[in-house]
């Protein structure tokens, strides 16, 4: 698994991470707080049984997709506090290498349909 060596974030747009394998990943700040890892977002699964979020009454306003600060959690992820307060979920590097994964196959999807005549 692959590690950070530096995290910037960008214009609060998006976070960069340059990763010790050589790879460097610009995550967009509305993915990463729309994917948050945890229960009150994406729900749970205890025994099996999925328990779903509860819904959204309202749309996120705009400051729910700045980033206030990051914590480090130990050596292994992230925890990032939201400009509206927001602070729930840990972001570890194996789930950040699943993100840039797919973020790399949206975005050639992307230009293979954009490119095509």
């Amino acid at each position: 698994m692959a590690k950070p060596k530096k995290i910037k974030l960008h214009k609060q747009e998006q976070l960069e991470i340059t990763w010790d394998n050589g790879k460097i990943i610009n995550y967009p700040l509305k993915f990463l707080r729309d994917e948050t890892p945890d229960a009150g977002n994406k729900g749970e699964t205890i025994l099996w049984k999925h328990y779903a979020p509860p819904s959204r009454t309202e749309p996120l306003r705009p400051e729910a997709y700045e980033i206030d600060k990051i914590d480090m959690v130990g050596n292994y992820a992230v925890k990032i506090t939201w400009k509206d307060g927001y602070d729930f979920g840990i972001y570890s590097w194996d789930l950040l290498e699943h993100f840039a994964e797919y973020l790399e196959v949206r975005n050639n999807l992307h230009q293979d349909f954009e490119h095509k005549e």
